[in-house]
């Protein structure tokens, strides 16, 4: 480790005079702040304005794979002040860190998600080991600290001579020890193990697919993850925008505050070859040199060059910058950005150029606008024919009587057939006891000749039985000779008639009464 530091410090010496005058370890001093207290406005790229860089000679890199493009129909998430590749900075704002050497940077607000300042927020580049900061944010809530696995082959199947932690076949590691070899560390062995893990038996293939669609979630729509470790593969691309959004949802989570926030870690055993385990130490030299320093992730391939996320508080305000594609000439990233930092503190409270979208924010932004209703046609009205008051009176009287006329007979029709139906069954019923009125009759008239009386036949329709109503007294009546009567005298020398009960005919479609008995 000594010889680490030696070197580090012997870098540090070296590049140290190359800064702004004032710098300490490699940092541009905080330029003053604007003499103004009111907000700065807010401002877009400026036309024909570059991010600075300097003049270094080129080192060649290896040939990326074709870069998306971004569609130029949708809305630039974050704001139009973040569109394009230029610089975008507040009106007003001070001079930006003399040793800038990134294609593209962001810095914003952690709290507020404010963007105080970029260069091509949006520009593609590969994120080399940020990426696994995007597997974080997808498989940490799904995992507890505690769990342990055993390392399996799969874990193990990562490029050669790439950033490991040292993970052994069938060592046993839990899931807190995991996370903090990928981030300090950037174990991408680490982080294949989290991938298998997270994606729930599913393969490093689902866990893909599962970063893709929370970065589509988030809003990090520049961002397609390849690999779980941030290994260069085909189409793999990120941008400065997408790494301080995914930085600053991860952050949301303590368990991550907490892992990013450690220095030294110390490792299992992993038995028979390590009966001891080990030691690590944080990559990210903020952590170490930078005051207020909350956390942060280094990364380097070759294509992707150097980059870099790093949060830092200060005076109860925390920011969080991102850097892409830097060298290390004149400084290393996480000093580029520990100026841009500075930088950013420097500037008053509101000021912004964008703002990083909350989660969810960036389909409401691209999602289709409702159709306009159109507004109904007119249509003509239709001609009115006048109609005086006399023929419509005529007219209503007449419609009017026709109803009523209808109903009536209607009614009367109805009445009727109830009153024979009624009489019919009333007569059915009553025989026996017009019968016995008769001889009653007969019996309080001792002169009075006997009245022959007929014997029920049977009811020509089987019915129910019915009860018989009680006899009455029949009253007297005016004296008529009607055919089917008999005449009866009474008492004051008048005459009565007696109704004589006869079988009624059959109905149509009716057999005749069969005889009721010998």
């Amino acid at each position: 480790m000594w010889v680490r530091s030696a070197l580090f410090s012997a870098a540090i010496a070296v590049f140290a005079p190359m800064a702004a005058p004032g710098v300490a370890a490699g940092r541009a001093a905080p330029t003053p702040a604007p003499t103004s207290t009111a907000t700065a406005a807010r401002s877009g790229p400026k036309p024909g304005t570059t991010c600075a860089l300097p003049d270094i000679t080129p080192i060649p890199v290896p040939t990326p794979s074709p870069l998306p493009v971004h569609d130029a129909s949708l809305p630039t998430l974050g704001g139009d002040g973040l569109a394009g590749n230029g610089l975008s900075v507040p009106d007003g704002a001070p001079t930006l860190p003399a040793n800038l050497a990134a294609t593209s940077w962001l810095v914003a607000d952690l709290d507020t998600g404010e963007v105080l300042g970029s260069c091509g927020a949006h520009r593609y580049g590969a994120p080399a080991s940020l990426q696994k900061l995007l597997l974080v944010e997808t498989v940490l809530p799904k995992l507890k600290p505690t769990d342990v696995t055993t390392i399996t082959t799969e874990d193990l199947d990562f490029e050669p001579g790439s950033s490991a932690v040292g993970l052994l076949l069938g060592a046993q590691w839990t899931v807190e020890q995991l996370f903090l070899g990928l981030l300090l560390n950037s174990g991408n062995d680490a982080a294949n193990t989290l991938a298998r893990l997270g994606s729930g038996g599913r393969g490093v293939p689902a866990a893909l697919a599962d970063m893709n669609a929370e970065a589509r979630r988030l809003g990090a729509w520049d961002t397609h993850a390849e690999t779980p470790s941030g290994l260069d593969g085909p189409g793999q691309a990120t941008s400065a925008y997408d790494l301080a959004l995914i930085f600053r949802a991860c952050y949301a989570n303590a368990d991550f505050r907490r892992y990013v926030a450690t220095r030294t870690a110390q490792m299992p055993p992993q038995p028979p070859r390590d009966l001891d385990g080990f030691q690590i130490q944080n990559d990210n030299r903020l952590l170490f040199e930078y005051p207020g320093a909350l956390g942060g992730k280094t990364g380097f391939t070759d294509i992707a060059r150097h980059t870099y996320v790093g949060a830092a508080e200060r005076d109860g305000r925390r920011l969080v910058v991102s850097v892409l594609g830097a060298e290390i000439r004149p400084v290393r990233a996480w000093l580029q950005g520990a100026g841009l930092l500075d930088w950013g503190f420097s500037l008053p409270r509101g000021s912004q150029v964008g703002h990083l979208v909350a989660p969810g924010e960036a389909d409401t932004l691209v999602a289709p606008k409702p159709e306009p209703t159109p507004e109904p046609t007119p249509v003509a009205a239709l001609p009115v024919v006048p109609v005086t008051q006399p023929e419509s009176n005529m007219l209503l009287a007449a419609v009017g009587a026709g109803a009523i006329a209808f109903a009536g007979a209607w009614l009367l029709a109805m009445r009727l057939g109830r009153r024979r139906r009624a009489t019919r069954r009333h007569w059915r019923a009553d025989r026996p006891a017009m019968a016995m009125a008769t001889v009653d009759a007969g019996a309080r008239r001792p002169d009075a000749p006997a009245v022959p009386v007929e014997p029920p036949g049977p009811p020509l329709v089987e019915e129910a039985p019915v009860s018989p109503a009680p006899a009455v007294a029949a009253e007297p009546v005016a004296v008529a000779d009607h055919s089917g009567l008999s005449t009866v005298p009474m008492e004051d020398g008048l005459t009565t008639d007696i109704p004589v009960v006869r079988p009624e005919p059959p109905l149509m479609g009716q057999p005749p009464d069969e005889p009721s008995g010998p």
